[in-house]
């Protein structure tokens, strides 16, 4: 079954993926409107409502109804520049911009995790993200996606030196561990908001570098 989101809230509007799924929104004739809070102003459109500031301190404000929310929220430990400072922008911050999208109607949510993504493993990040899974199906939402993309691929506004040495090799890795396109990413994500269904789906990078197609 297909529903065609109206009103939409999208966390990470300025990151690789944010970037290219923010346009992908604004040039659907179904959105009404697209809340997207960032630090950095973005371009004015008339479905585009951009406040700015610091995403935990714009929650309380942002206004509703919003029937699907988007989060492209993530950070590395690097940049972070702590373990600790990691976990609150990819565990705690994605779960109380969650918890807001809730309270503003948001029936449908969905989020980027990473492949590899478990609350039992040795690997701090995998471990975050996993926690930050089990954390989102607990609240109960009527219908969520997770997203579990591979390596990222893209022209990031920050230099990742990780991933830029990493990213040839992850083109030819085959299946699930093979880098997937930012843009792909995005053109998977609203694909999967048209779906309806309920309860939790999780999508593997293979598959979302099918549907992005």
């Amino acid at each position: 079954m297909y529903l065609t989101p109206q009103h939409i809230l999208l966390a990470g509007a300025t990151g690789l993926t944010g970037e290219h799924l923010l346009d992908r929104l604004l040039n659907e004739p179904t959105v009404r409107r697209v809340l997207a809070p960032s630090r950095r102003p973005l371009a004015e459109h008339k479905h585009l409502d951009n406040p700015q500031g610091e995403l935990l301190d714009l929650l309380p404000q942002l206004s509703g109804p919003i029937d699907t929310a988007f989060c492209c929220l993530g950070t590395t430990i690097k940049q972070a520049g702590s373990q600790e400072a990691f976990r609150g922008v990819d565990h705690d911050l994605v779960l109380a911009f969650a918890e807001r999208a809730r309270a503003l109607g948001a029936r449908h949510f969905l989020v980027i995790s990473a492949l590899g993504a478990d609350a039992k493993s040795a690997v701090f990040y995998n471990r975050v993200k996993g926690e930050l899974e089990a954390s989102l199906r607990a609240m109960g939402w009527p219908q969520l996606t997770i997203a579990r993309p591979s390596l990222l691929l893209g022209e990031r506004n920050e230099t990742r030196l990780g991933e830029q040495l990493a990213a040839p090799l992850a083109r030819l890795i085959p299946g699930k561990y093979r880098g997937i396109r930012a843009c792909t990413l995005a053109h998977a994500l609203w694909r999967l908001a048209l779906e309806e269904q309920d309860g939790v789906r999780v999508v593997e990078s293979d598959e979302l570098r099918k549907l992005g197609r």
